[in-house]
């Protein structure tokens, strides 16, 4: 099951702090988004997004319908054939948004550990 883009999206707490140490490592944002409360940074094909005080955890992310550098792409499993597939090996759906119709949507399920595995897809549904 291809899942699209991963990135790692970082609960932080002060987002100019946490960027300037990601730049030192050489990090760079993809977007310049000054007024916004987080930033997408790459390194090579590392993908991070730093968000200030959104999130109570680190999240793993992917992106179905995006490449790499967030652009989309012509054919890819549909989040919400991705999250029929999920819930068929019996994993439990969390805080499902816009399942009932073509556009962006997106769910959450959990590790079992406790990590948040996000599934955020940000174009519409790929032509069938």
């Amino acid at each position: 099951m291809q899942l699209g883009t991963f990135s790692i999206s970082l609960a932080v707490q002060d987002l100019a702090v946490s960027k300037a140490f990601y730049e030192k490592l050489g990090f760079r944002a993809m977007v310049d988004m000054p007024d916004a409360r987080y930033a997408i940074l790459r390194n090579g094909n590392a993908t991070i997004g730093l968000f200030e005080r959104m999130f109570d955890r680190n999240i793993l992310t992917f992106n179905p319908g995006w490449d790499a550098d967030a652009q989309p792409l012509p054919e890819f499993l549909d989040v919400r054939d991705i999250r029929a597939r999920v819930e068929a090996e019996g994993l439990e759906v969390l805080q499902p948004a816009g399942m009932d119709g073509d556009g962006v949507a997106s769910f959450v399920v959990v590790d079992p550990d406790g990590n948040p595995v996000l599934f955020d897809q940000h174009v519409p549904r790929p032509a069938r």
